[in-house]
C-alpha cells in the first residue's frame, strides 16, 4: 500500500512538472520558441524534446521496455546536442507529438512495473548502475523540474510571462509597476552589498 502512494505521488508531481514546462511553450512565436536566448543555445522547444528523450531512454529502455521510438543517440547522431535543439525540418507539433508519446510510455512503466524493480542505467558509474525504479524515477522527476525551471527563466526574457502554471501562478499578484519596484529593491541590495555606487 505504501508502495502505491508513493508511485502516485511520483506520478503526480512528475505529471506536474512536465505539464508546466509544456505550458511554457503556449503562444511562444516560432522563431521564439527556437532560438537560442543564452550561450549554451538553450532553447524552450529543444527543452522540451530533451525531456522527452530522457523520459523514453530512463522509463523505457531501463527496464527492458522499449518504446520504438527512435532517439539521436540510437540513430547514431554525431551531434552531441541533437537531443537539445530543434532542426528547421522538424515541426513544432512532432515534438509536442513526441513529448506525449514518451510522457505516455514513461507512465506505463512507473505504473505496471513494482518500484523495486531494478533496472539498469549504463552510462552510471557500476556501483550504481542497477537502480530501482523508485530511484530512477525521482532522478527524472527532478531532471523535470529543473529544466521547467529552465523554461520558466526562458518564458519570462521572451515576453515577461512569469508562473508556475496557468491557473496556478504560484507568485504574488502584482502589476507591472509592481514587479519592477521589487526588482529595483533587489538591484539596490546587491549593488550596496557589492559596494557599488547607486546608479
Amino acid at each position: 500500500m505504501a508502495f502505491m502512494c508513493e508511485k502516485e505521488t511520483l506520478l503526480r508531481y512528475l505529471r506536474l512538472q512536465r505539464d508546466a514546462l509544456l505550458a511554457k511553450l503556449d503562444g511562444v512565436s516560432e522563431y521564439d520558441v527556437r532560438r537560442p536566448h543564452v550561450p549554451t543555445g538553450t532553447n524552450l522547444l529543444g527543452i522540451a524534446k530533451h525531456v522527452a528523450y530522457v523520459q523514453l531512454v530512463y522509463l523505457g529502455d531501463c527496464f527492458d521496455r522499449p518504446s520504438g521510438i527512435p532517439t539521436p543517440w540510437d540513430e547514431g547522431s554525431d551531434d552531441p546536442d541533437a537531443d537539445l535543439w530543434v532542426p528547421a525540418h522538424e515541426s513544432r507539433q512532432e515534438i509536442l507529438d513526441l513529448y506525449r508519446r514518451s510522457a505516455e510510455h514513461a507512465d506505463v512503466t512507473l505504473e505496471t512495473l513494482d518500484l523495486d524493480t531494478r533496472g539498469e542505467v549504463p552510462w552510471w558509474p557500476e556501483d550504481r548502475r542497477h537502480p530501482t525504479l523508485h530511484r530512477v524515477a525521482v532522478h527524472l522527476l527532478v531532471d523535470v523540474a529543473r529544466h521547467a525551471g529552465h523554461a520558466d527563466i526562458l518564458r519570462e526574457q521572451i515576453d515577461g510571462s512569469v508562473g508556475f502554471a496557468p491557473g496556478n501562478p504560484n507568485l504574488p499578484d502584482r502589476d507591472a509597476a509592481s514587479w519592477e519596484a521589487h526588482r529595483s529593491r533587489v538591484e539596490a541590495a546587491a549593488r550596496e552589498a557589492a559596494g557599488l555606487e547607486r546608479e
